[in-house]
């Protein structure tokens, strides 16, 4: 990966707190994306990790503070919105539409559909059927890089829980993300697809999308991650390499219980 990438914060997220009742869930808390890298965020239990990602992406009001994705203010927008934006999240359980197949779970997906203008399917429906080959088409190939175009017409919730969270990470590339937040892919997955997994956030990441991945497995985020944030009772421990963080006092400490 080229350093100059690495230099472009994409997301920068500053003083954020969130409190439930008198606890102090995230406090003041700093977390930066560069723009082309796979940034990870771990911490114990109850660090705070999830209600941070909540906040980046709007799912949860902050108390304070501000978020910048692609140098935008984004922390008064809707989630909606800001997905629009290239800004994509996914959970740690895998949420897909289950009496849907797998392929029109990946259709849903597609921004700026012509079909989504109720004039636009009277009077466009040439450019509409050329549009819906089209994203098919997109939907299949991508559902054949991860491995799931022979399930493309299966209900999703048949799938596998891995399979699950493949899908939904597939789905995430339709909406053509520049950011895609990933909460422990690897959670509940056999080591087999974990390793799919982790092969695909790579080779995702070189095609120019920048990745934020919470994960518990310290091996898939060693070998992942080009920058590691640590979080301790919601506020920053520590932050740099994954060399660094190995060997960081504090992390061992607090994370690992050395």
């Amino acid at each position: 990966m080229q350093q100059d990438l690495l230099s472009d914060p994409l997301l920068l997220a500053t003083d954020l707190a969130k409190s439930f009742g008198g606890i102090k869930a995230v406090n003041n808390a700093r977390l930066e994306v560069n723009r082309g890298s796979i940034t990870g965020l771990i911490g114990p239990n109850g660090a705070g990790k999830t209600t941070l990602f909540n906040l980046l992406s709007n799912f949860i009001k902050p108390d304070r503070g501000k978020i910048l994705f692609d140098h935008q203010p984004i922390h008064n927008l809707p989630c909606h919105k800001i997905a629009t934006l290239g800004f994509i999240r996914t959970f740690q359980v895998a949420r897909v539409l289950s009496r849907l197949s797998v392929l029109d779970n990946m259709l849903l997906a597609t921004p700026n559909q012509t079909g989504e203008n109720f004039f636009q399917v009277w009077f466009q429906q040439a450019k509409l059927r050329a549009e819906e080959r089209e994203n098919k088409q997109r939907a299949m190939d991508i559902l054949e890089s991860v491995g799931l175009a022979a399930k493309a017409h299966d209900y999703a919730g048949a799938l596998s829980g891995g399979q699950r969270k493949l899908l939904e990470m597939a789905r995430t590339l339709m909406t053509n993300p520049k950011l895609i937040l990933l909460d422990e892919p690897a959670a509940g997955v056999n080591p087999t697809l974990i390793n799919q997994i982790c092969e695909h956030i790579v080779s995702w990441n070189q095609q120019g999308i920048s990745f934020l991945v919470i994960e518990h497995n310290m091996d898939v985020i060693m070998s992942l991650c080009d920058r590691v944030w640590v979080l301790a009772e919601g506020t920053n421990l520590a932050d740099g390499t994954p060399e660094e963080i190995q060997q960081n006092k504090l992390v061992l400490e607090a994370y690992l219980g050395q």
